[in-house]
């Protein structure tokens, strides 16, 4: 049985859309995931670490202009945090529980605008720049968000969205020129801000899923849920120190993005190059400008990177960087190898989910294993079931499942009985564990391909289609087919340069078939000029399967 905490919350919406107790799954809360009742995620990750001393260490890197690099400590970012936790109360007139749509870029301003809203006890509702007018108003709804603020240069889609909502008179932009901007209201309020008494499982985030699926998703996470992945992946996977910088691309929205590029570096006093947008080649550019040492991205953007850097000898440096984190997409082998011999760094590949807040299963330096994504990360359990929950044999494909101090709790969602079963986390990825607990991918459940009685994986055709010099990008869906039930079609983008036509998709195919097993190859091979993906570079797979 779960016990609560007394809440320190006035608005009980968060715990009220909570699903009932009997539909969380089992979760593993000793040893260092052990928290006090009390915790508050704003004021450990950012005053704890300036009472340890880290008060004029860089905490943010940020592009400024000229091409130079602005580098705000940590003393001056906890200023401007508990301006905005005044804004927030005293100008705004919202109370704690509240939900406060964050939208902007990567940048100084959306963390502050993050860590002052959990300071005053509110819950962040972190949304992707690249989000609509419609599909905002579908996550104020659901959310049911009470203010909002925001980037100028994203404000018009929000303000259409809010019409008729509170949010509508409850919204403070940065930048711009208008009279009630956010910086102006900031110089009003100067003094210290005092935290919300927070009990460590009120609800601290609403992270919506990226929409690989079609519909987006919004989980709950607990002010104690972030510390644990900070404890878990950064601290005993990942190893991160007070010395790392780290960089990335994956939106703060995301939660890849706010573990990697914003919580992981404050909880150790570490800093952050935080970027607005980035190229495979700005990225590497910024690597070098800012002696960044750990990096957060996509297979697609480390591969991209990887042929710049072999095709432009001594144009990128790269010796700063000590890690690479993959995560968000299935690591293929060619991708991995391609970085190693680029930068002679081996990328930590990592499983994680929104559900479950950042990454589970990973593995570092000497416990990586060729193919697998690595062990469960340390505190977390991880199975491999059958439709029954009954654990598969060593090296049979089953149901990934997975429980440990942070899981799945869907806001107001039909679909927590389906994500969480018999106390599992079912996160929907077919996979095999070998006796020593390492767990290669197969596919998405939903992604899994059979034809003619045969189960195929589209990401191990994707990697076997991508060691072809000719491809830059792929995706492999399965399609009907009359005779086989369903065939494998690959979508194909070509590196620049290289035309596509029948004699190539021949070569590609008598491609995989020498790689992999014959029948695994794909049947249909279409060129395109991109493939479709979500903010966070994740494929949309279902996209293509829609496709006519």
């Amino acid at each position: 049985m779960t016990t609560r905490h007394d809440s320190g919350h006035v608005d009980d919406f968060p715990r009220a859309n909570l699903p009932p107790l009997d539909q969380w799954p089992v979760m593993h809360l000793s040893g260092p995931y052990a928290t006090p009742s009390r915790l508050n995620a704003a004021v450990q990750l950012l005053d704890a670490t300036i009472d340890a001393g880290a008060g004029d260490r860089v905490a943010l890197v940020t592009p400024a202009g000229g091409g130079g690099w602005q580098e705000t400590t940590y003393r001056e970012l906890a200023a401007q945090v508990d301006a905005l936790a005044h804004v927030l109360v005293s100008d705004m007139g919202l109370v704690p529980g509240n939900r406060v749509l964050l939208r902007g870029f990567n940048g100084r301003w959306l963390a502050a605008a993050w860590l002052a809203t959990l300071k005053a006890g509110m819950v962040a509702v972190t949304t992707m720049p690249l989000l609509r007018a419609t599909e905002l108003r579908v996550i104020i709804g659901k959310a049911a968000c009470n203010g909002a603020l925001c980037d100028s240069r994203l404000a018009a889609e929000l303000v259409t969205a809010a019409e008729g909502t509170p949010v509508a008179s409850a919204l403070r932009t940065w930048g711009g020129d208008g009279g009630d901007r956010l910086d102006l209201a900031l110089a009003r309020h100067t003094g210290p801000f005092p935290a919300c008494d927070t009990a460590s499982d009120d609800v601290a985030l609403i992270a919506f899923t990226s929409g690989t699926t079609g519909v987006p998703k919004g989980c709950m996470h607990f002010h104690r849920d972030v510390m644990a992945m900070c404890t878990g992946f950064a601290r005993q996977v990942l190893g991160i120190g007070e010395a790392d910088r780290c960089i990335g691309t994956p939106p703060l929205a995301f939660t890849f993005g706010l573990g990697g590029l914003l919580c992981f570096p404050m909880a150790v006093g570490a800093s952050t190059v935080l970027l607005e947008r980035a190229t495979p080649e700005s990225l590497l550019d910024t690597i070098s400008a800012t002696g960044a040492t750990i990096s957060f991205t996509a297979p697609t953007f480390y591969r991209q990177m990887a042929l710049l850097i072999q095709q432009q000898p001594g144009r990128f440096y790269t010796g700063s960087l000590r890690a690479s984190v993959s995560a968000g997409e299935a690591l293929p082998d060619a991708t991995r190898t391609l970085w190693r011999e680029a930068t002679g760094i081996e990328m930590l590949d990592g499983i994680g989910a929104t559900e479950l807040i950042h990454i589970f299963i990973a593995a570092a330096g000497a416990d990586v294993r060729r193919g697998a994504i690595g062990k469960a990360v340390p505190g977390y359990e991880v199975a491999v079931l059958d439709e029954a929950l009954r654990p598969v044999s060593p090296g049979a494909v089953g149901r990934l499942a997975v429980r440990g101090p942070t899981g799945c709790r869907y806001l107001s969602d039909d679909r927590q009985r389906a994500y969480v079963q018999g106390g599992w986390n079912l996160t929907g990825d077919a996979v095999t564990m070998d006796a020593d607990g390492y767990v290669w991918f197969k596919a998405r459940t939903d992604d899994l391909i059979i034809s003619a009685g045969y189960n195929i994986g589209a990401p191990e055709v994707e990697a076997a289609v991508l060691q072809h010099d000719a491809v830059l990008e792929c995706a492999v869906v399965g399609v009907p087919d009359e005779d086989r039930g369903q065939a494998v079609k690959a979508f194909i983008v070509l590196k620049p340069g290289v035309t596509g036509g029948a004699e190539l998709a021949r070569a590609i195919q008598d491609h995989v078939k020498a790689s992999i097993a014959p029948y695994k190859y794909p049947r249909h091979v279409e060129f395109v000029a991109s493939l479709p993906k979500t903010d966070t570079g994740k494929l949309q797979r279902f996209r293509l399967k829609e496709a006519p």
